[in-house]
């Protein structure tokens, strides 16, 4: 374990995060919110940490092996929730708790959307940008970004991409390099982001909210500037704009390299990780329009409108809203909130199990089935043409058991903080796939349940955010062998 190296790439990285302090004070002086100090404050103190961690380390020259990936990239969340909590606790409005800032600070950098916050519209602009911005940093996971300059600093970054990036196949490259990878991928992002604001800006959202609601969408976060979320602006227009782009984002990243670099854009249905998510969306959708239909919960019009919405929002773990879909009638809360257990494509900016983990799940249990037929059989296991490995299949298979372990020992533990078991469950549901809004007592906001519950459901996120190999590995005593 090389121990000065884990330190002096995580001080490397508090110093770039206090950097991006500057655009909320920028925000906050145009705006003359009264939270610049805060966030100045903020900017110096993150940098200090991370200069001191840095400093006595910075001439350690060592190769990263890729157990110092996955320690980095546990620590590197954990120290940036703390980091990320300093500016709501320093700032007059909101002031809040060490808990409850961690607790916005972790849901905003996993991209899971939870908050504590309500009366949003009326909070600093800086404060509301902050949070946004906090989604799209950790969109596509700040290591992505983190690694295309680590090689100038004598550090190779594959482990670390290894560690962080979602999926089964996390040993493709887009480019033969990590560090053009990591570029391609973040100029894909950054280019989704500004058509994204742009869209919104002309379909009538003023210049601070289009931005701030483009960072969210396309890291498919679900923070918003108001209470309402975007069901504040009354808009079928801008709501199909952010269906787009939420189903954009939710899509494998290197799909959008490909087109981007053959100019082509057929291979995306040739892919059956893309193909399985659109029969998800659409028979959801088409299920989700029906019923509201058929209860007279709304006129045809409506129910296609927010049927729509609804569910690839959550489909997508993205987390939006228009309209309450917890008192929806019949099976459909469930059936929303189950879509998320799905979550987006490997290798997107989505949360759940990944769509191509639950389908190569189904084609097992499909062969399982062929081969009590046929025993003498051999069956394999395709994704297209190409057959998976077996060595694929049982990490598929691992993730899923500790997956479910993993939701029943978190659910438990939230029932012992005195939750109800439909608001304990759609918690660690909503937290361990990075969704944001649950049923029960979490479907507005999660500031009414207790510190207790808020720590264990900041767990929850981490072990979603990072797939819970990356954690738990962590817990192996093999891992700390030398």
């Amino acid at each position: 374990m090389h121990l000065t190296v884990i330190a002096r790439v995580l001080g490397i990285f508090l110093m770039l995060f206090s950097l991006t302090m500057l655009p909320p004070i920028l925000v906050s002086m145009w705006y003359n919110d009264g939270a610049t100090q805060a966030f100045s404050m903020a900017m110096g103190l993150i940098f200090g940490i991370g200069f001191l961690s840095w400093m006595p380390v910075r001439f350690v020259r060592q190769e990263l092996r890729t157990r110092d990936g996955f320690l980095i990239a546990a620590l590197f969340w954990f120290t940036l929730g703390l980091a990320g909590t300093l500016p709501f606790i320093l700032a007059e409005d909101p002031g809040l708790s060490f808990a409850d800032a961690f607790f916005e600070s972790l849901s905003g950098w996993t991209t899971t959307g939870a908050t504590v916050m309500t009366g949003l519209e009326y909070l600093p602009k800086s404060i509301l940008w902050y949070r946004q911005q906090l989604q799209w940093l950790g969109g596509m996971g700040i290591i992505v970004l983190a690694v295309a300059i680590l090689p100038m600093l004598g550090i190779g970054g594959m482990q670390l991409f290894r560690a962080e990036m979602p999926g089964p196949l996390k040993d493709s490259k887009l480019t033969p390099r990590i560090t053009e990878t990591a570029k391609a991928l973040w100029y894909i992002y950054l280019s989704l982001t500004i058509a994204c604001a742009l869209a919104y800006w002309l379909a009538g959202m003023n210049t601070f909210d289009a931005i701030a609601h483009s960072f969210s969408t396309v890291g498919i976060g679900g923070f918003s500037t108001y209470d309402a979320s975007m069901g504040h602006f009354d808009s079928p227009l801008i709501e199909m704009i952010a269906v787009f782009f939420m189903l954009v984002a939710a899509l494998n990243f290197s799909l959008h390299f490909y087109a981007w670099r053959n100019r082509s854009i057929t291979h995306y249905w040739r892919d059956s990780e893309v193909r399985f998510f659109t029969f998800i969306i659409v028979g959801g959708i088409t299920i989700t329009i029906s019923a509201l239909w058929i209860t007279d919960t709304y006129g045809i019009t409506e129910s296609i409108r927010y049927g729509i919405f609804e569910m690839v929002s959550v489909a997508t773990t993205a987390g939006f809203g228009t309209a309450d879909f917890s008192g929806w009638p019949v099976f459909l809360p469930v059936m929303l909130f189950m879509a998320a257990f799905i979550g987006g494509c490997a290798g997107s900016t989505g949360g759940g199990m990944k769509v191509i983990r639950v389908l190569l799940v189904y084609k097992q249990g499909v062969r399982e089935i062929r081969r009590l037929i046929h025993p003498n059989a051999i069956i394999p296991v395709k994704l297209g043409r190409m057959p998976v490995s077996d060595r694929i299949l049982e990490s598929v298979w691992g993730f899923f058991a500790l997956y479910v372990v993993t939701f029943m020992v978190m659910m438990l533990a939230l029932m012992a903080t005195g939750l109800d078991q439909v608001t304990a469950f759609s918690a660690v549901g909503s937290c361990l796939n990075n969704l944001g809004p649950g049923l029960g007592d979490v479907a507005i906001h999660y500031g009414g349940i207790s510190d207790t519950a808020k720590w264990l459901l900041a767990l929850t996120m981490l072990l979603g955010r990072l797939e819970i190999f990356t954690l738990l590995v962590l817990l192996s005593p093999t891992f700390w062998r030398s």
